[in-house]
């Protein structure tokens, strides 16, 4: 059957460019060629799933579709550092994709295993990308997920009322925290977060009460995004550390800590925790 679909996928991009819909949209072009990049990836033919994911690209840069699939072909193709830049630049456009989180983590540690403390200076460059596709940084930006969008699309509301709609939201989120109820204030922080997901803030407060569930990927997640919109957030290295540390990614762990202490140099828990962690090292 995936065999059959390669095929169908096959003819359909050896179509030429004009025989498309009156529209012309290169995004027909890219799906396609993802779709068939799909079919590749299933039945293993990983060259030719990243030759496919490639052109993808070019007719649409920074799809999250193509940039996976070419990165899980890399993976499976043992090229470490090309798949770590895959899932680093697909975290970079959308940083709540788990596959791309968990990728990249699997990526490091293969590449610290190889490589060392030097890992990242034998890296292929890692493209930095642009706002306008980066879904994190407000809720009209293109989805970028391989839809189609040559349409224009609407402007969101962005006023004031959703704003205040969403600081209520998040300040019922601190009210069930002191309360101890977690569960309750992770559904009142997503929900603040899909009408103002700029707000550092609230990503840290949910990381907090992920951690408190026991809920690590998710609290590692959050604190990532909140690192996004706030470099120097020492809540998120931190909170993130205790995920690393619960994940048993020790390396990744005393890097956020280390990073957190470069900015509170007396904080006496992330100090604590350090040293915690670096026996585990040991």
């Amino acid at each position: 059957m995936v065999e059959k679909l390669s095929s169908v996928f096959t003819a359909a991009v050896q179509i030429p460019f004009p025989q498309f819909s009156s529209t012309k949209c290169p995004e027909d072009l890219s799906v396609l060629y993802s779709n068939r990049a799909a079919c590749y990836l299933k039945i293993g033919n990983c060259s030719e799933c990243i030759k496919d994911c490639t052109v993808s690209l070019e007719f649409v840069p920074f799809m999250l579709k193509p940039l996976l699939r070419r990165a899980a072909a890399y993976e499976t193709l043992e090229q470490y550092s090309r798949a770590y830049v895959d899932y680093n630049t697909a975290v970079q456009v959308d940083c709540s994709v788990q596959a791309a989180q968990d990728g990249m983590n699997r990526m490091r540690k293969y590449l610290i295993d190889k490589d060392g403390s030097s890992w990242r200076e034998k890296l292929p460059p890692v493209p930095s990308v642009p706002l306008s596709a980066q879904r994190r940084w407000g809720p009209s930006a293109p989805r970028n997920t391989g839809e189609r969008t040559c349409m224009p699309q609407n402007a969101g509301d962005t006023g004031s009322n959703k704003s205040q709609q969403a600081k209520s939201l998040k300040e019922e989120g601190n009210m069930l925290v002191r309360k101890g109820e977690h569960r309750k204030a992770v559904d009142k922080y997503s929900a603040s977060l899909k009408l103002d997901n700029k707000e550092f803030t609230t990503y840290t407060n949910r990381a907090l009460c992920h951690l408190q569930l026991k809920q690590y990927p998710e609290a590692m997640q959050d604190c990532t995004a909140a690192l996004a919109l706030d470099p120097n957030n020492v809540k998120a290295f931190y909170r993130r550390a205790v995920a690393r540390k619960e994940l048993k990614d020790y390396t990744g762990s005393v890097t956020d800590l280390q990073e957190m202490l470069k900015r509170d140099p007396t904080n006496f828990p992330g100090q604590r925790l350090l040293q915690e962690v670096q026996m585990f090292l040991k």
